[in-house]
């Protein structure tokens, strides 16, 4: 979502142009994202103000993909979840029970205020034997005045403390894209990636059996492109480019 349809609010040149194209022609898609803080309804809002109308239903987020991975794993299961919204809600939604007693999972996600009192809690919980999930491993997010520290960096600091490691469900893990192809029914051999990072969008793309577009409007620029050992399919300047592909 970020890097492809908005930039810092705004909607990128192309973007409502290339999703009301795919809405027009009936084509399934997806709008993915790592963040698990927002709802699909906050996510569809967000980008209704910038001009991008995305149905609720085409959103899908770490947090969505989390629920159904637990919900698959041991199902009407319980958590102890750090995050906000958009996790809590896409696990009550799975079926699970929201505890700090004996749960079978610690959920690490993303929150504007992370607490050391949580934390701790859940360092104890996964000493104790509960499994450790985190939505995705981004280290830092953005925010006006800098980075600020994202579930990749709460993650290692759960580990460093316990000795065991997460499983990222989100990107660069190919489950989240393989997630999403269920949602909508499709099949890899038909369906594309469009993303703006190599390391997270094209990697898992590749991994998922998709073809693959990179944009440069996002965090990826042209020079880093052949710096890693896998292409995307394809390189475009942006979203603007794929509007006649549809």
């Amino acid at each position: 979502m970020d890097g492809v349809l908005v930039h810092e609010g705004q909607a990128i040149p192309g973007a409502p142009e290339f999703i009301r194209a795919l809405r027009d022609a009936e084509r399934p898609f997806l709008v993915l994202t790592n963040n698990s803080i927002f709802t699909p309804r906050d996510l569809r809002a967000r980008l209704a103000t910038s001009g991008i109308d995305v149905p609720e239903e085409a959103i899908w987020t770490s947090a969505l993909a989390t629920g159904q991975f637990l919900a698959d794993q041991i199902p009407h299961g319980s958590a102890y979840v750090i995050g906000e919204a958009g996790l809590t809600t896409a696990l009550y939604e799975a079926g699970y029970t929201l505890t700090e007693s004996n749960p079978d999972y610690v959920v690490l996600g993303e929150t504007r205020t992370y607490s050391f009192t949580a934390i701790t809690k859940a360092i104890r919980l996964v000493r104790d034997g509960a499994r450790f999930i985190a939505t995705n491993p981004d280290t830092t997010g953005p925010s006006a005045e800098g980075p600020l520290p994202a579930t990749g960096a709460v993650a290692a600091m759960i580990q460093a403390a316990t000795g065991r490691s997460p499983y990222y469900v989100g990107k660069p893990n190919p489950m989240m894209f393989r997630s999403a192809l269920n949602r909508i029914d499709a099949h890899s051999e038909v369906t594309a990636m469009i993303g703006d990072r190599m390391d997270t969008d094209v990697v898992a793309g590749i991994e998922a059996g998709l073809e693959t577009f990179l944009v440069m409007t996002g965090s990826t620029t042209a020079a880093e492109v052949d710096t890693y050992p896998f292409r995307p399919s394809h390189v475009v300047d942006s979203i603007a480019d794929l509007v006649g592909r549809v």
